[in-house]
């Protein structure tokens, strides 16, 4: 006897942020994400779910977030085995200020990860203070009869982990805290818990804090790795970040096949940049994560918030729907946010802006009310010694949208750089030399994507150079601004259709109605045979049909 469709189980394995734990979990066809990850959620005590995500990647290597409120199996179907990473996907601006203390625990494991892989990209001062911490965390004071020789050497904390950091990680363990008899800015004498939250306060204010790294490219073919937060968006060259777009500064974002642009509100003018992904699915993921980086952190509410984007002329477009709450909705619902009174959701213009007031134009968030610019991100959470501040921001959707059309790519242009700051001791560029995505953990135990992460990474280094073999032969080929290429595929098949179904509609006209200026023609010796041959035994067969389904 057959299963029932509701009866069949599937299999999957999710990994948690410490590569050596995972989980075996069953879904049914009917279940969809939100399902799987609550209960991972549940099977590890954590109850502020929103910040975390599960990452898969499909059978092109492309990564995903899996979507909450879609099946399961239709993200999955072509994975075997279905394998899933437990990430943070939305890094809490101040973590500081999360309710539980498991949340914080998770949001330090995935920090050491991304310190782990050079994600997290800082100097050699501060890799040594935060290594100085995880020893405190997980070795406790330290104690000359059990923590002897090079003990550091043991614990693998940043990729490129030199001798003369792991001397200066030991001593720092040694010396007392500042602020007891003898500190002098070390580690030992602190609390578990101290140590936790020292260590997410250093890395929180750090450039690279929550950023996804994404290898693309600017208009003059430079090699740049944009990133992604709750700060904004970010781009990186070498060593060095050259840009840094605010959400409120932001006023739309879009992609057309493999370009990914950033529309720009600025009080003397308007910008409009672009760069170039690898791929086409690519360039959607991180037009994806964007969208909902920014969506998390600068709408008041998620209720019915749908954007739209990728459309052309031949071609469907993208419609992504966000799905959970907002920082705001989880601040307010903590109590560290006072809660909205009606007279703030309004614009800057006052009152209430419905949705058909606004033109749909690709990426301009469809919602009820679009009240939620009023908010900047920046205001949404509380400095990292203070309570949330008052929320008093510009409007991020001030102007009318502006459309782009890939005839108009000469207008992409970058920004002025910011000021280049003093050579690093570490080296971004590190981070994507050793590659650790979910892809490759699909083949290989113990590697996995952190949080943000695709591209896995070193610590210690120079500044920028050449780039390495694996995203050499990924990288997309210049941006170039001529108007956008014809396709013959995209030209063809709507056309395709359009051909058939204008014949289907004739034919249905000829000989299923009996319109006089139709009547010579229908008894024409040829439409006649046609008819009998042709069209009397296809319409048999697809009634045969219809009756044999219903």
């Amino acid at each position: 006897m057959f299963k029932s469709r509701g009866d069949i189980v599937y299999k999957c394995t999710v990994r948690l942020l410490e590569d050596t734990e995972i989980l075996e979990c069953e879904f049914h066809p009917s279940y969809k994400g939100k399902y799987l990850l609550e209960h991972v959620c549940q099977q590890l005590n954590l109850t502020e779910i929103d910040y975390f995500g599960l990452r898969y990647v499909d059978a092109g290597g492309q990564r995903h977030w899996l979507h909450m409120a879609k099946l399961i199996l239709k993200q999955v179907k072509d994975a075997s085995p279905i394998l899933f990473s437990f990430r943070v996907k939305f890094y809490p601006p101040n973590p500081l200020l999360l309710k539980e203390d498991v949340t914080r625990f998770q949001i330090y494991l995935q920090l050491k990860r991304d310190l782990l892989h050079g994600r997290l990209y800082c100097t050699a001062n501060e890799a040594a203070m935060l290594g100085a911490l995880i020893i405190q965390i997980e070795l406790g004071d330290y104690d000359p009869s059990i923590h002897v020789g090079n003990y550091v050497t043991e614990m693998r904390l940043l990729l490129r982990q030199t001798d003369v950091i792991e001397a200066r990680i030991q001593e720092l363990h040694r010396e007392p805290v500042a602020g007891t008899p003898g500190g002098t800015g070390g580690v030992k004498g602190m609390s578990t818990q101290e140590a936790e939250r020292s260590f997410l306060k250093i890395a929180c204010q750090l450039d690279t804090y929550g950023v996804d790294p994404h290898p693309v490219k600017d208009h003059r073919g430079n090699q740049l790795y944009l990133g992604i937060n709750h700060s904004g968006i970010l781009t990186f060259q070498g060593s060095r970040k050259t840009h840094h777009f605010k959400w409120s500064e932001v006023h739309k974002i879009n992609f057309e096949g493999r370009m990914f642009i950033v529309h720009l509100n600025y009080p003397e003018k308007k910008h409009t940049v672009g760069f170039k992904c690898p791929s086409g699915a690519s360039c959607r993921h991180v037009w994806c994560c964007a969208i909902e980086q920014m969506l998390f952190f600068t709408l008041p509410s998620s209720s019915e918030a749908s954007v739209y984007s990728g459309g052309g002329l031949f071609s469907w477009g993208t419609k992504f729907k966000y799905v959970g709450r907002t920082e705001r909705e989880i601040l307010e619902r903590d109590g560290l946010l006072a809660p909205r009174e009606p007279h703030e959701e309004g614009s800057s213009t006052g009152g209430k802006r419905k949705a058909s007031s606004v033109p749909a134009t690709p990426s301009t968030p469809m919602t009820s009310d679009f009240g939620y610019s009023s908010l900047p991100r920046s205001t949404h959470s509380a400095p990292l010694e203070e309570s949330a501040a008052d929320c008093n921001g510009g409007c991020l959707l001030s102007g009318p949208a502006v459309d782009i059309a890939l005839a108009c790519c000469d207008h992409l242009r970058p920004l002025p750089e910011e000021p280049k700051p003093p050579a690093p001791e570490y080296s971004l560029r590190d981070s994507f030399e050793h590659s650790s995505s979910e892809s490759g953990a699909t083949h290989a135990s113990g590697g996995g994507s952190g949080g943000g992460g695709g591209a896995a990474a070193g610590a210690a280094g120079g500044g920028g150079g050449p780039l390495p073999d694996e995203w050499s032969r990924l990288a997309a080929p210049a941006l170039q601004p001529p108007p956008r290429p014809f396709s013959l595929l995209r030209a063809f098949v709507p056309s395709f259709l359009f051909v058939w179904l204008s014949l289907a509609l004739a034919a249905l006209l000829l000989f299923e109605t009996d319109w006089p200026p139709l009547r010579a023609l229908k008894h024409k010796p040829e439409l006649v045979a046609l008819r009998r041959h042709y069209y009397a035994p296809l319409k048999e067969y697809l009634r045969r049909k219809v009756v044999e389904l219903f």
